[in-house]
């Protein structure tokens, strides 16, 4: 299996967590845990969102494609979490496992075929009084002249990703983001918040 984090995935942290931090203090902030809560993230990279959910007494659960990924989560989160190898589009659990589902900055990453079997397989494994947790790119207007120094950001590191990447970008916003998505899974927005002057969304959905 080609895993292209392979080589850069010890080092992620230290390139990601800066403009990162910011979003998870938001993410906890309209969607608090609770102790004793199952949460699931799909595309869990390095682990350092469900660490967060670890530490206020949570069951954690997490899927990545990435091998590497994988093993600096395990370091960081211990026995106690459960990661796994996994294709977002087929997750390995069964219907309405969990009390939360979060996605942050991943259904972009994804072609069309894939993000739409992906957000399937998140509502269908969300229990009943549960939530999905999403924040991604936002297609809206931003705010000058912070937003458009955040866009040139945001875009010079989709191109820099390959071309592939930066097509599913693209597509991810023609298809209204997270709002298409949502839509189209027939759930309802209990919460959302726009953040980095305009660039980016916060949800909070149930079913």
């Amino acid at each position: 299996m080609n895993d292209p984090y392979g080589r850069t995935a010890r080092f992620y942290d230290a390139l990601v967590e800066p403009p990162n931090a910011v979003l998870r203090k938001i993410a906890l902030k309209i969607c608090p845990p609770r102790e004793g809560m199952k949460v699931l993230e799909v595309s869990c990279g390095t682990g350092t969102n469900l660490s967060l959910y670890e530490n206020a007494g949570c069951d954690v659960f997490g899927i990545d494609l990435s091998p590497a990924m994988l093993e600096v989560a395990r370091r960081k989160l211990g026995e106690r979490a459960d990661l796994r190898l996994a294709d977002a589009a087929e997750l390995p659990y069964a219907d309405d496992s969990f009390d939360l589902v979060t996605a942050f900055l991943t259904l972009h990453e994804m072609p069309t075929a894939i993000r739409t079997a992906a957000m399937a397989e998140m509502v269908r494994v969300v229990n009943r009084e549960g939530r999905l947790l999403l924040i991604d790119y936002r297609s809206g207007p931003i705010r000058f002249p912070k937003g458009w120094f955040f866009k040139a950001f945001i875009v010079s590191m989709e191109v820099a990703a390959g071309r592939e990447h930066f097509h599913n970008y693209r597509d991810f916003l023609g298809r209204e983001g997270l709002p298409g998505l949502i839509s189209s899974h027939g759930l309802s927005v209990e919460t959302e918040k726009v953040v980095s002057a305009g660039n980016m969304l916060a949800c909070v959905a149930r079913k």
